[in-house]
């Protein structure tokens, strides 16, 4: 990334993006009051919701689901109408944010297609109904008005969900969504309710609810082979799950271009297991793990891909030889064709695009992180530094080069570093994310964990000893 181009990505928020969040921030603030009895700061804010969408194929069904809900029916239909609408707002901000990075960038992104998918079966169709049912509780309730007992059926929907490998999605997202809630319950004394955060997941779980209609489904799975090279990766922990997200380059068996693309591993767990630690629950997933660890490349046959989006099969993937990720960055990153968003993944915080950046200054900005290149900054995001891997905001600091994330945070755009080049002690150093994926490879943190013992172990014992009762 050069400083001509992070000027051309800085220059200015696009025309219209403002307008467009204080539509969704209205409707967002209408949920937390809930929909049981609309007050009129919450007509207001849904009629704002319908003018925004009067111009478009949804205009007729918002704007009936807005008069509706404002008259005090609120039926499970409606509440799907508002999480559409509410989710195309957000996937116009998103499209326009990703244009005005791809201009910058002069990064390539193919059209998304999209192929026909037959509706669910009676047995999902069922569970569909029984989240429906819960979320539709919840809106009508409002985030400030949710309590214990509602939260308690949220058990057995998750329960239900999570055996169906096509619900797993939704699962984790309720099951997510009820323990933010739990914890905070009651919400009423809250001072602040993180009432976009809320209204996301809400929006996203209505949406993921929906029994698939003939002709929406997603687009076709096709099978690739080829040399998939890491860039970085990105972990994503939460108190009952952690996903470990892998950005990397394709470069295709047949010769075209190569491709970015991301594979994503996952598991569950709960709030104990933290730092360095999590790496021991994707222990099934051992060659992706020894990728990253030691930095090499894989060979892949026939692996299934959605856009953008590998399937993993450990069956189907072999390691390869090294493969530095700050040499594939500056090879083959400016060329490499991205994939375009799929259409329920388009909103502004899924913006998560590959850079390398090099030759900058990192700058102190009122006790934040900024990386300053040719008199242009871009503000970093060391809070989205994992406790699973060696990067601290120190090294950062230190930094001269950075393989990272753009993304569009709190109305601006910062960098989200994966892992990054700096002089330590007058040598040069890289420091990854997955360095640790195999094992803690520093002494100090090595050591303070095994002062604290290994919780993984011990909770996987006590489990065993369980289910031999």
């Amino acid at each position: 990334m050069l400083g001509t181009q992070l000027a051309v990505l800085s220059a200015g928020t696009p025309v219209g993006l403002t307008d467009a969040l204080d539509v969704v921030a209205g409707f967002d603030e209408a949920l937390t009051a809930g929909f049981a009895r609309v007050g009129e700061p919450g007509a207001a804010a849904l009629a704002a919701l319908a003018g925004a969408l009067a111009g478009t194929p949804l205009g007729g069904t918002v704007a009936d689901a807005v008069g509706k809900v404002t008259a005090g029916s609120v039926a499970e239909e409606h509440l799907a109408a508002l999480a559409g609408a509410r989710s195309a707002l957000l996937g116009a901000a998103h499209d326009t944010l990703l244009g005005q990075f791809d201009t910058a960038l002069g990064r390539t992104r193919t059209a998304w297609s999209a192929a026909p998918a037959g509706p669910a079966e009676d047995d999902v169709a069922h569970l569909l109904a029984g989240a429906r049912a819960w979320l539709h509780e919840v809106a009508v309730t409002g985030w400030r008005g949710v309590d214990h007992e509602l939260l308690a059926a949220a058990g057995a929907q998750v329960e239900a969900l999570l055996p169906v490998p096509a619900l797993r999605r939704l699962a984790v997202l309720l099951d997510g969504l009820a323990a933010e809630l739990r914890a905070s319950v009651p919400v009423g004394t809250m001072p602040q309710v993180p009432a976009r955060r809320w209204a996301d997941l809400w929006a996203r779980g209505m949406l993921l609810a929906q029994a698939p209609p003939a002709g929406a489904g997603p687009t076709d799975v096709e099978r690739i082979s080829g040399r998939l090279l890491p860039l970085g990766a990105d972990v994503h922990e939460h108190d009952t799950a952690v996903q470990v997200q892998v950005h990397g380059i394709l470069e295709p068996a047949d010769g075209s271009p190569p491709r970015l693309v991301r594979t994503a591993v996952g598991a569950a767990k709960v709030d104990t297991i933290v730092g360095p630690a999590v790496w021991q629950l994707l222990q099934t997933r051992p060659v992706l793990l020894a990728a990253l660890a030691q930095r090499r490349g894989l060979t892949v046959t026939e692996l299934p891909v959605r856009g953008g989006d590998l399937f993993w099969h450990d069956d189907l993937i072999r390691l390869d030889g090294p493969a530095d990720p700050f040499a594939t960055a500056r090879v083959l990153l400016p060329a490499a064709v991205a994939a375009a968003t799929a259409p329920l993944d388009r909103h502004p915080v899924g913006i998560a695009e590959p850079v390398l950046l090099e030759g900058y200054t990192v700058r102190d900005d009122d006790g934040s992180p900024v990386l300053e290149l040719d008199g242009h900054r871009i503000a970093v995001a060391v809070d989205r530094l994992p406790a699973c891997g060696p990067l601290t905001p120190e090294l950062v600091a230190a930094s001269s080069a950075c393989l990272g994330l753009v993304r569009w945070d709190d109305d601006r755009w910062l960098v989200q570093p994966l892992a990054v080049q700096a002089t330590v002690k007058r040598r040069t150093t890289a420091a990854h994310n997955g360095d640790w994926a195999e094992g803690v490879t520093d002494a100090k943190v090595a050591k303070a964990g095994a002062r604290s013992g290994d919780v993984v172990a011990v909770l996987r014992e006590r489990a065993g000893r369980l289910l031999r009762k």
